[in-house]
């Protein structure tokens, strides 16, 4: 198992990268976006947060971040088309399928810009936001873009090692965030990070460094997504989306289409061995 992959190697071990998400709950992918792409799409964020304040959708989140230096951007999907390609690369849903399977769906994107000063949030998983313990599969994901370089001073996630088999609050003992690890890569990377995975933003201590992330979020299609993204996005969005990004963000009538099916298949089969 390899824990971290550059796309850069003459033959990259993507399968050793997914056995260590699996085992493990992550895995870094370097060099998926070349420098450019990174800058462009940092660029391009910036100016979604513009938006966002244009529309009325307040950056900072006091609920979640102790001052305005944590910067937070949401309805990325409907905002730019650059993040509409981001959120469904085939490297990236490659890696949500290693945990998930075909079954999924598009939870959520947004974006967090640490600038000097920021603090840190609450640790948490995302999945123990979703779905009441016990956690005992892997139901969600994240696939977390890397805008800037990201470090322990300048804010990187930081998480658990080993927390994504924790099925219950009570499992990860007292002074949790004692064992913190940053997650660590150079711009241009994706952290492939398990949904039961417990983690935290990091504080940024540089004078004058941003870091900014992506982060997009994958759950099984029976778990209702953290966005209705038939109200979240807008009509003019809607109407340019081919079917597939439609199933993926389960927009059409039917989005759950494989675990009833397993199970439908599994009672059949029950009925059949009686």
């Amino acid at each position: 198992m390899r824990a971290r992959v550059s796309l850069r190697e003459p033959s990259p071990d993507l399968a050793a990268a997914k056995a260590h998400l699996q085992d493990e709950g992550w895995c870094v992918i370097e060099d998926v976006l070349s420098k450019p792409e990174a800058a462009h799409a940092l660029e391009r964020l910036w100016a979604a947060a513009e938006e966002s304040n244009r529309r009325g959708v307040d950056t900072h989140m006091p609920f979640l971040d102790p001052n305005a230096a944590n910067v937070r951007v949401f309805n990325l999907l409907d905002i730019d088309a650059l993040f509409r390609d981001l959120i469904r690369r085939p490297l990236a849903l490659d890696f949500v399928r290693a945990v998930l399977g075909d079954g999924f769906l598009i939870s959520n994107f947004t974006a967090n810009i640490a600038r000097p000063g920021s603090g840190s949030m609450s640790l948490h998983s995302d999945q123990g936001v979703v779905v009441p313990e016990p956690w005992c599969e892997p139901w969600s994901i994240n696939i977390i873009w890397c805008l800037t370089d990201v470090r322990f001073d300048n804010g990187a996630t930081l998480f658990i090692p080993g927390s994504h088999r924790v099925t219950r609050v009570a499992e990860l003992a007292p002074d949790p965030a004692t064992r913190l690890q940053p997650f660590e890569a150079s711009a241009g990377s994706f952290i492939a990070m398990e949904g039961r995975m417990w983690h935290t933003s990091g504080r940024n201590i540089t004078k004058s460094e941003d870091r900014a992330l992506l982060f997009g979020y994958y759950s099984r299609d029976f778990l209702r997504p953290q966005v209705n993204w038939n109200a979240a996005l807008s009509a003019d969005v809607q109407s340019g989306l081919d079917p597939e990004m439609r199933r993926l963000l389960g927009l059409d009538a039917a989005a759950n289409t494989s675990t009833g099916a397993e199970l439908l298949s599994a009672d059949v089969g029950a009925v059949r061995g009686a």
